[in-house]
């Protein structure tokens, strides 16, 4: 029985969660005005010749003009510095920078980062991932958010684009694991450490504390930056607040099924503390709960059951701009394929052969 009550215990808590950040609804607002301060917009960008350039071009299309624009080519191997030239060329709010090698201790990244933060200028710092694509209002609605909060770090989770069956099977499953744990408003209203969240899709920092702080150089060797650095800034008791884009931010991460599962198994394991057992325990009680409460218990009890993960599942969609149908279908091969990607993560990280873009990530 105490298997029971443990496992009915953390359903209902996760759609509690689930409920708390539906009925919140942690969003990005609309500003009421517009603003002017200096926005540097800060772009790492490693062999992102194929992607890059929508972003520049949304960059470049903002109402939001006083901008500096600097992407720092990350030792590509590809045609992106070339790509970032021609818009440079017809943009002079663009600069483009060459990295440096990466030294000793750094992951390729958080130097790249570190390198962007060193040469900015703005009185907020915006870091954004290369394959992403913004629209107008962002940066208005960021800056006065960050304003009204007296905010050193504002992060936004990105609307997720999925065009195949594979992508809809994994990428999902960020939004789900965040709104089904996390109670998202709870990042800027406690300051617990343990209530903290960001999404390195998109970071916008208060400029001079950047520079004080330098918080990529505080987490240089960390998978999980964006991560580190939101509980970084919650040690030190500063404001940081964590948010859906609400369409403002749009990504397409992934282009398939494999290329998603390794995507997220880089990442899965370090959310999690680098905690193998703590991973483990959470599948186990995700995965095997429902069947154990399927084969042991009443159907009454499973209809519930089904009822909240239901519930859970339609609310979370609902906020990250997904699709309901598409997610309610396909739940149980997306929790096959979550354990796929944790057993992925935690080989990788007993094995020390996790990679990414050419580099080895040691975890």
């Amino acid at each position: 029985m105490l298997v029971f009550y443990v496992v009915f215990f953390f359903l209902i808590l996760r759609f509690t969660i689930s409920l708390f950040n539906f009925i919140s609804n942690p969003k990005l607002p609309v500003s009421p005005r517009k603003y002017t301060d200096l926005v540097s917009v800060l772009i790492p960008a490693r062999n992102e010749a194929g992607r890059i350039e929508v972003l520049l071009q949304s960059v470049m299309e903002q109402s939001y003009q006083n901008l500096e624009i600097l992407i720092l080519d990350d030792q590509s191997t590809d045609e992106t510095l070339r790509v970032c030239n021609l818009y440079a060329s017809q943009d002079k709010r663009i600069q483009v920078i060459r990295g440096k090698e990466l030294p000793d201790g750094w992951l390729g990244k958080n130097f790249a980062c570190h390198q962007l933060g060193q040469l900015a200028k703005g009185r907020y710092f915006v870091f954004i991932d290369a394959d992403t694509k913004i629209e107008d209002g962002l940066f208005d609605n960021a800056v006065h958010r960050a304003r009204r909060g007296k905010l050193v770090l504002l992060s936004l989770f990105a609307t997720q684009i999925m065009e195949t069956i594979g992508e809809r099977i994994v990428v999902p499953l960020m939004h789900f694991i965040l709104l089904n744990l996390l109670p998202l408003r709870l990042v800027r209203l406690s300051r617990n450490p343990s209530f903290s969240a960001a999404s390195g899709q998109f970071m916008m920092f208060d400029g001079p504390m950047y520079q004080i702080y330098h918080w990529h150089a505080q987490v240089r060797d960390k998978v999980l930056d964006d991560m580190e650095i939101a509980k970084l800034i919650k040690n030190y008791q500063l404001p940081i607040e964590t948010l859906l884009a609400n369409g403002f931010i749009k990504c397409r991460m992934y282009s398939g099924y494999d290329e998603a599962v390794n995507g997220f198994s880089k990442n899965i394991l370090a959310g999690f503390n680098m905690n193998v057992a703590g991973l483990i325990c959470y599948l186990l009680l995700v995965m095997v709960g429902p069947i154990f409460i399927a084969y042991y218990l009443s159907v009454s009890l499973l209809m519930f059951a089904v009822t909240l993960i239901l519930l859970s599942r339609i609310m979370i969609s609902m906020m990250s701009g997904q699709n309901v149908f598409w997610n309610l279908i396909l739940h149980p091969v997306q929790m096959v394929s979550l354990t796929l990607i944790s057993v992925v993560s935690i080989v990788r990280h007993l094995t020390q052969k996790t990679t990414w873009k050419g580099r080895a990530i040691k975890s």
